[in-house]
């Protein structure tokens, strides 16, 4: 029998449901805003940043957490002593910051929630500072000071064994043109940039796949990868932010990007106006992927909608300015290529992706 996410806890329906109905609620505060000379932008609420409009500027603002991620690493550090606290503290930074970019906000500060069961969690001096020393290294990478954070001891809340990781960031957008508006139209471009594995989401159904096999998070990769599977869930993730920021620079107009997270690749179709995203050059999924897909097993449909398939951002651009928006990642440091386009079909919002027989239409993303 093939796995799917929800079969590992994880029921996006019910999840979107209620964040559906906080976006209802927190609507009704926005008012509260104008005592502050901030004004909410209209249709900004669902999306992956939550904007605040002042005169000459933008603040942005996002809460995020890592999810189940350090469970992988705790049982490597158990079975390998091998300490993965750095990548761990990296991949918390990046699922902030990289929310945060989605609007065009370059991060000012980001802050630290680390909340235990019992405060022994950091009597392992080697693996503390690990988490701190990733932590700062996170934040170099996004440009952003790290400003705080909180660490509550959570006792018959939080497993005594474990630390919940997540955080929060404040970004700035200056000047107002350097905002991400989310105009898209037919015809535009869209620019992968590549991830790293499997980042940070998902791990719910890969923790469940490392249960099912003999050697568990120590089984061999394969498919020309060298590492163990445990070591290829914790590759840390890639932080876009400069992506975004060399784009600013190169005087690039982005039209809309989203980070990929959940919901794999239906996330491409995160913008309420419906389009169809036709990905026309698909890379072949990396290792990670091919190995998850065959473990699982997975089918190739749940693959591609629980998972990044190898791409952590993706932009969407007009057709003519692609090239240069390549080659803008490139120098940044990432590996970015040209995926497909954006059509309008009607009313029809859809992923498509044709090599693969896959397509998703837009009932199968309700974040909003």
């Amino acid at each position: 029998m093939s796995l799917s996410y929800e079969s590992s806890g994880v029921n996006y329906d019910q999840l979107d449901a209620f964040k559906r109905a906080c976006q209802r609620a927190a609507r009704t505060t926005a008012g509260l805003l104008h005592d502050h000379g901030y004004a909410e932008p209209a249709s900004t609420r669902g999306e992956s940043a939550y904007l605040m409009e002042a005169a000459d500027h933008y603040l942005a603002h996002v809460e995020e957490g890592l999810g189940t991620k350090n469970l992988v690493a705790d049982a490597v550090y158990a079975a390998t002593g091998k300490n993965f606290y750095r990548e761990i503290a990296l991949d918390t930074v990046a699922t902030i910051v990289n929310d945060l970019v989605t609007c065009g906000a370059l991060p000012i500060s980001v802050a630290m929630h680390a909340a235990v069961g019992e405060s022994a969690w950091f009597a392992d001096a080697a693996r503390m500072q690990s988490l701190v020393d990733g932590w700062a290294e996170g934040c170099r990478q996004a440009g952003a000071v790290w400003g705080g954070g909180e660490t509550p001891t959570l006792r018959g809340i939080v497993n005594a064994a474990t630390i919940v990781l997540a955080g929060s960031a404040v970004g700035k957008i200056s000047p107002k043109a350097h905002r991400i508006t989310g105009d898209v139209h037919d015809g535009d471009a869209m620019v992968f940039l590549a991830s790293s594995g499997v980042q940070t989401n998902g791990l719910s159904l890969c923790r469940l796949i490392a249960e099912k096999l003999p050697q568990g998070y120590q089984t061999p990769l394969g498919h020309g990868d060298p590492r163990t599977y445990g070591e290829a869930l914790l590759a840390p993730s890639v932080i876009y932010v400069a992506f975004v920021r060399e784009c600013q620079r190169r005087g690039l107009r982005l039209n809309y990007v989203s980070h990929v997270t959940g919901h794999g690749w239906r996330k491409l179709m995160r913008l309420e106006e419906p389009f169809v995203y036709e990905i026309t050059n698909p890379r072949p999924a990396p290792a990670l992927f091919q190995f998850l897909e065959q473990a699982g097993p997975i089918t190739r449909r749940e693959m591609y909608a629980t998972f990044n398939q190898g791409v952590g951002f993706a932009a969407y651009v007009d057709a003519s300015s692609a090239p240069a928006v390549v080659a803008a990642a490139t120098a940044a440091g990432y590996d970015a290529w040209i995926a497909g386009r954006v059509r309008r079909a009607g009313t029809r919002k859809a992923v498509e992706i044709p090599s693969l027989g896959l397509t998703y239409e837009g009932d199968t993303l309700q974040v909003r």
